[in-house]
């Protein structure tokens, strides 16, 4: 498995997540309870939240949307948070890290190791043997 450096750049794509989340919790229905953000290649960041239902989407899937619907087409990083995690920041579900492999291959994922400090690894080692 490969680590990158975390960065002062991902530190701050961290907050921009949260900032999202904590604008749109619904403390009520414990509704938006997942923020994400992506950083493109050329510096331009999106985020979103999850959408609770019957057929809910996780925020990765409507921030990578947001994204893919301004135009974007090349991803460098990624990152959920959810306010009761340890850094604040979890790992994609399954469903999330095939639509990362399938749509960037080579984007590069924050979050907390087994002894919760922060790394970033790429998704192809979140997903090892995907057909891509």
């Amino acid at each position: 498995m490969t680590f990158y450096e975390i960065t002062e750049e991902d530190r701050e794509l961290i907050e921009t997540a949260l900032s999202k989340l904590e604008s749109n919790f619904d403390s009520e229905k414990y509704n938006h309870t997942v923020g994400a953000a992506i950083k493109c290649i050329n510096g331009n960041i999106y985020s979103g939240v999850n959408c609770d239902g019957i057929h809910g989407s996780c925020a990765e899937y409507i921030t990578m949307g947001i994204a893919i619907s301004a135009g974007e087409r090349e991803f460098d990083t990624i990152v959920a948070v959810h306010k009761d995690f340890p850094n604040k920041v979890i790992a994609p579900c399954g469903n999330c890290r095939q639509l990362l492999i399938e749509y960037c291959p080579d984007i590069k994922v924050i979050l907390n190791d087994y002894d919760n400090n922060l790394v970033k690894v790429g998704i192809k080692d979140l997903l090892p043997f995907a057909c891509l």
